[in-house]
Formats: structure tokens, C-alpha cells, sequence
């Protein structure tokens, strides 16, 4: 216990901050090979969700299903910023997330399935399945919960004094929830290493955010914890990968959390059962046409001479190709045997 007393973070520490709270970066300057990397991430992303939601539509996936359509550059981003080691927690907006971590799609698919090979045994479905060997902590049904233990997570680094991050992913509505306050207060109070990324998709449910936020710039909800909190352009890639490595850097220096405003855009339902009609289908388009982040990749991409349509047409025939197999496998890989309702249980 004397030891534990001696590791416990300290209240003195988090008193004063050494360094002046950061600015948003100007957008990273990629290589080709990182624009490559970051274009068959993310495409990766999309053509697994509109797999998912063919799947959904033809009964093989049950229950809830949410889409990562749109958001794809958010978690792809973060992930090139991040090291090994660093933990990534999300709510149940999850594939992508999971994806990014370098988790197979093979078993995320299968998961959605309900099958065997699932990470989860197929008992998880969509919003709940995990990977400890990918530090994936679980994409979480419980609106706000991943909040509570990814603060818990930091904590854990914090305590271990190994250096490493802790990713929260959350929406514009779970940031209304009250354990994520709570979660703030602690992270500022023992400066935590955690890096709280809020995804502001414009739509919390059916509901826009101006309808249901007294404050609708998210960066600024850290603000009466002494948390700073910087927005940025959740459409572009380069934009997130400059602040997320900011952030991390931010944090591993000891400097305590950090909040990521990524102002994004679902294009989908906010689940498979949501027909979306509290916005227009011309608002939808116009983000499509204007603001899509692998679009962007493309162009830049081509732009520069980089790469040509038919390379990249054969990195999405590449992806596609991965999907269906995926795909495949989650249709035929049986389902658990009843038996699996006994395990995994804690009592």
C-alpha cells in the first residue's frame, strides 16, 4: 500500500501548467506515401461500412448498426499521430475506429454477423467487441461510458509512468452527458495523459446540435477544468493528423488532457433504422461533393502527379476485394454454440 501512496498521481502537480495552452496547427505536409497510406485507410473505412450496410438490409447483421460514412479521415488521422502502446476507446460508432487500430476486417465483420470468428465471439455484435493485442478498449453501447474508462485508462499510463496516451473517442451528444465531466475534473486534477476527441458529426441522434447544446463549440467544454481545447477540420486528414500529434506530444510531456473538436459529417442515418429526414438530402450532398475527405486524398494525390486513376482504382479494387472476403467469411463462419453463453461471464 506505501508504494501505491508513493505512485498515486499527485494533487500539487496539476496546479500549474508549463506550457501555454496550444493553437491548432496548420494542416500536416504529407509525403506521397502518406497520402497513400492515409487514402487506402480510409477507403478501407468506407467500402467496409457500405458492405455492413448491404449486410444490415439482407437480415445477416442484427440489432443496431452505426456508420462511420463520412467521418473516415477522424480516426485515420489519429492514428498515424499515435505510437505503439497508446490505447484507443470509442463509443458505438466503432468499425472505423477499429479498422485504424489495424484489427482485422475478417473478424470485425464476422463479429457484426454474430459468428464464431468474431473478436467477440460473435456475442458483441457491432457495438460491443474488443482487441487487447490491437489496444482497442471497446466500442461501447452506453452513451458517454467509453468517457469514464478511457480517463481510466490514462490513469493506468499515468501510474505506470510508461508514456503513453490514451485515445477517448465521443460524439456531440455524449458530450452532454455527466460522467464525462466528472471524467474531465479528474483528468485536469492528476493530469492525465488522455486525449479527448470529440466527434461533432452536427447530429446528436436526430437532433442538431444547435437544438440541443447550450455550447456548441466542443473545444470549449474543458474550458472550467482547465482542460484547453482546439478545433479542427475533422474532413481533412492532414488537419487531423497535425493536431493529433500536437495533442500527443501535449500530453506525454506531462502537460495533462487535451480536447480534439473534429467537426465532421455523418452522411448515413445515426443508426440503420434512422430514414434522417431532419436534414436535407441537398445538405448531404453538398458535404459529398465539397468537403469528402478521401475525394481530397484523390485529388491532391492526382494533382500532383502521384499517383494516376487507374492506380488508384486498383488500390479500390484491392480494398474491395479484402471487403468481400471479408464479407465471406462473416456469412459462412458459424455461429457460437450455445454453450458460449456460459463463458465470459463474470459474476
Amino acid at each position: 500500500m506505501a508504494t501505491a501512496a508513493k505512485k498515486a498521481p499527485s494533487r500539487a502537480k496539476s496546479e500549474s501548467r508549463s506550457k501555454a495552452p496550444p493553437k491548432a496547427p496548420a494542416p500536416a505536409n504529407f509525403t506521397k506515401e502518406q497520402e497513400l497510406s492515409a487514402y487506402e485507410a480510409m477507403l478501407l473505412i468506407r467500402r467496409f461500412e457500405e458492405k455492413a450496410g448491404q449486410l444490415y438490409g439482407m437480415g445477416f447483421i442484427g440489432g443496431f448498426c452505426h456508420l462511420y460514412i463520412g467521418q473516415e479521415a477522424v480516426v485515420t488521422g489519429m492514428q498515424m499521430a499515435i505510437i505503439e502502446g497508446d490505447q484507443v476507446i470509442t463509443g458505438y460508432r466503432d468499425h472505423g475506429h477499429m479498422l485504424s487500430t489495424g484489427m482485422s476486417p475478417r473478424g470485425v465483420m464476422a463479429e457484426l454477423t454474430g459468428r464464431r470468428g468474431g473478436y467477440s465471439k460473435g456475442k458483441g455484435g457491432s457495438m460491443h467487441m474488443f482487441s487487447r493485442e490491437k489496444n482497442f478498449f471497446g466500442g461501447h453501447g452506453i452513451v458517454g461510458a467509453q468517457v469514464s474508462l478511457g480517463t481510466g485508462l490514462a490513469f493506468s499510463n499515468r501510474y505506470r509512468e510508461n508514456k503513453n496516451i490514451s485515445l477517448v473517442y465521443f460524439g456531440d451528444g455524449a458530450s452532454n452527458q455527466g460522467q464525462v465531466y466528472e471524467s474531465f475534473n479528474m483528468a485536469s486534477l492528476w493530469k492525465l495523459p488522455v486525449i479527448y476527441v470529440i466527434e461533432n458529426n452536427r447530429y446528436a441522434m436526430g437532433t442538431a446540435v444547435s437544438r440541443s447544446s447550450a455550447e456548441t463549440v466542443f473545444s470549449h467544454r474543458g474550458l472550467s477544468f482547465k482542460i484547453p481545447g482546439i478545433q479542427v477540420d475533422g474532413m481533412d486528414v492532414r488537419a487531423v493528423n497535425a493536431a493529433g500529434a500536437m495533442a500527443a506530444e501535449w500530453c506525454r510531456s506531462g502537460e495533462g488532457p487535451i480536447i480534439l473538436e473534429m467537426q465532421t459529417y455523418r452522411y448515413r442515418g445515426h443508426s440503420m433504422s434512422d430514414p434522417a429526414k431532419y436534414r436535407s438530402k441537398d445538405e448531404v450532398q453538398k458535404m459529398r461533393s465539397e468537403r469528402d475527405p478521401i475525394e481530397q486524398v484523390k485529388a491532391r494525390l492526382i494533382q500532383k502527379k502521384w499517383s494516376s486513376e487507374e492506380d488508384l482504382k486498383a488500390i479500390d479494387k484491392k480494398v474491395r476485394d479484402i471487403v468481400a472476403e471479408a464479407a465471406d467469411f462473416a456469412q459462412s463462419d458459424p455461429e457460437p454454440d450455445p454453450s458460449e453463453l456460459w463463458t465470459d461471464v463474470t459474476h
